[in-house]
């Protein structure tokens, strides 16, 4: 081997042992940072954490706590960043798979996440307790909204905070169907609890619809009756919640 041919050699080997060293900090350059903030880098830029996430929404930030990630490398020649994230701050945890498409364009595989149904207060006035957890083998995102995917969500332990006191609801999921082109439906069905609901969502781009029906074996608490009235139609001992509109962009 000539001497100009190992070096070469040499200078690659340098180059390749640089990047796998790379630090974690370099993350930022294929994650959108205005939407993303990190703290508290370890480890390198393939396989490393951030002691703190933030994801910025235009309700506030969103905490995620302590993030750790893969990134396959070859994936960046690509420009689709394809990483293993696991996230956890407190009893919320978020983990799966990510593909990184563009700033808005996102597909998520093998998808997990548990969260505080208070949560919901942060994009919209309802005062819901309980914990909301979604399992999707599937979900492709574009432009900021979900348009295909499989999988479930819950809520269980379901309670609204009423301004006498919190009641009890139940506990309830959502099987979420890809209705083809960009199309999502979901089916409401009742786990467990008084109050009952079944029915139907779908999601075509931003336009939602809402079908569903709220009762029990028993009749509601007047509470609740007194607040369904608000926005739903008397059926048969329960209310139909009928509702359709556009859902603002995040």
């Amino acid at each position: 081997m000539s001497r100009i041919t190992l070096g070469l050699v040499l200078v690659l080997l340098l180059l390749i042992s640089l990047l796998l060293s790379a630090p974690a900090r370099l993350v930022g350059l294929v994650i959108p940072a205005e939407q993303i903030a990190m703290q508290g880098f370890s480890g390198t830029l393939w396989r490393g954490s951030a002691s703190r996430c933030l994801l910025r929404t235009e309700s506030g930030l969103l905490h995620l706590g302590e993030v750790s990630w893969d990134l396959a490398p070859l994936s960046l020649l690509t420009f689709s960043p394809r990483l293993t994230l696991d996230a956890r701050w407190g009893r919320q945890r978020i983990s799966g798979r990510v593909v990184l498409r563009g700033d808005r364009d996102v597909d998520l595989h093998d998808f997990e996440a548990t969260v505080a149904a208070d949560l919901v207060r942060q994009f919209a006035p309802l005062a819901l307790g309980g914990s909301i957890s979604a399992s999707f083998t599937r979900l492709v995102v574009r432009d900021g909204m979900p348009v295909a995917g499989e999988g479930r969500l819950v809520w269980q332990d379901g309670v609204w905070s009423s301004p006498t006191g919190q009641l009890t609801l139940g506990s309830y999921a959502v099987e979420v169907l890809d209705a083809g082109d960009g199309q999502l439906r979901g089916d409401v069905i009742t786990l467990a609890g008084p109050v009952e609901a079944t029915g139907e969502v779908a999601l075509d781009g931003q336009a939602y619809r809402v079908d569903v029906r709220v009762g029990g074996e028993r009749a509601l608490d007047p509470r609740i009756g007194q607040a369904l009235a608000l926005i739903a139609a008397p059926e048969n001992g329960g209310f139909r919640l009928q509702l359709d509109g556009e859902l603002r962009q995040p």
